[in-house]
């Protein structure tokens, strides 16, 4: 396994323009993926399936990250899953069949990380897939079948931490084929952070005091999908802000249109509802925020870089990093979830004060410059075995 090499200069790795295809299709894809992009440069050619876009969200988003304007796919959002893969992959192979890229890079396990991945593999074009083997070993999650098949036909594998690399070996696959290469996330948040004035406005135009509120999300199927789940979790929110710690709470569309199918408006009265806040104010909230609750994969990842303590309202997680390193607790909506937020807001000084002291596992800010300089080796070699560093 080549391990977390020290990424060579840009002008060691030229690559032709538009000749690696980046392929992603949702937002958490776009921030993500972001430095990897800047790093790549000109060589850069943006592909977005749609299952995430809409001018007002997805437009902001490459426009806030200083990203190019996409190849954008069409009449891949709003079908299931299998549409969206089929409809995805049907357009990519058009397009590499037209122009053919010299690499195609995926990140993480969203159907349109699969539909990039299978493009690759019918055209035989190398494939990168940027973290490569996070496991949650819940196969009722869609997006463990997504991750896995992607590392079985992926070329190279980034691998964010060593439990990632593990995980890959254990399915045997080659150890020419693993990098360990640490997490964009760690570039991604310091990078895109407001800095302390812009964070202080932030809080003061939500009539919110750093260390005295919770940021809360909730967007996965599993607590969206029935009026039980999504009425638990709201439960204990409203138990907080009505114990006197405000919540803020910016509701994803899909748990706005579950909240008025299922009639649980009652629940959002004592919380401050907001729309989607863009990735830099998120960001800027959630580092002063004396809790965070959410069932994001991207905010387990972050809270590590902020130094905040999550609660995963989620039955299972991909990212037990964050939780070994003590960041964060799995907890199951309910009462579970209203028992471990009052205990942890109870100690909030120490633990903000511990959290301050805890190194992110997800490594030391240089991904993206080591996987570009992994791409560049892989189409320079034409998917031969990577070298193993020393």
């Amino acid at each position: 396994m080549s391990a977390c090499p020290s990424p060579k200069p840009a002008a060691d790795r030229p690559l032709a323009p538009a000749s690696v295809a980046v392929v992603l299709g949702t937002r958490p894809e776009l921030v993500k993926l972001a430095p990897l992009i800047h790093e790549l440069g000109p060589a850069t050619r943006l592909l977005h399936t749609g299952q995430h876009w809409d001018e007002a969200m997805s437009g902001r988003f490459l426009r806030d990250l200083g990203l190019p304007r996409p190849e954008l796919l069409t009449g891949v959002g709003g079908r299931p899953r299998a549409g969206q893969i089929a409809r995805s992959l049907g357009q990519l192979d058009a397009a590499f069949a037209e122009d053919r890229p010299a690499a195609v890079v995926v990140q993480g396990d969203t159907n349109a990380t699969l539909a990039g991945a299978l493009a690759a593999n019918a055209r035989d074009i190398p494939l990168v897939h940027v973290e490569a083997g996070l496991r949650s070993f819940d196969r009722a999650m869609p997006e463990e079948h997504n991750r896995v098949m992607v590392d079985h036909v992926a070329d190279l594998l980034c691998a964010a931490t060593p439990d990632n690399a593990a995980n890959l070996r254990a399915e045997s696959l080659a150890e020419e084929r693993i990098a360990l290469t640490g997490n964009t996330v760690v570039e991604v948040v310091r990078g895109s952070l407001p800095d302390a004035a812009a964070r202080a406005a932030l809080l003061a135009a939500h009539g919110l005091t750093a260390d005295g509120y919770v940021l809360a999300t909730v967007h996965r199927p599993e607590n969206t999908d029935t009026a039980e789940a999504l009425g638990a979790v709201l439960a204990e929110l409203d138990r907080i802000a009505r114990a006197g710690t405000p919540v803020l709470f910016p509701m994803h569309p899909r748990t706005r249109a579950a909240v008025e199918r299922f009639a649980l408006d009652g629940l959002l009265e004592r919380l401050a509802v907001t729309g989607p806040v863009g990735y830099a104010d998120f960001l800027g909230l959630a580092r002063h925020a004396a809790l965070l609750v959410s069932d994001s994969g991207g905010v387990q990842e972050e809270c590590t870089v902020l130094g905040r303590p999550l609660l995963v309202v989620r039955r299972s997680t991909e990212r037990p990093e964050a939780v070994e390193a003590g960041f964060a607790a799995l907890v199951a909506p309910g009462g579970e979830l209203g028992e471990q937020a009052r205990a942890w807001l109870s100690d909030t000084p120490e633990r903000l004060a511990r959290l301050a002291g805890t190194p992110s596992p997800y490594g030391d800010g240089l991904a993206s410059a080591r996987i570009a300089d992994l791409t560049a080796r892989l189409v320079r070699e034409g998917a031969e075995p990577l070298p193993t560093a020393a």
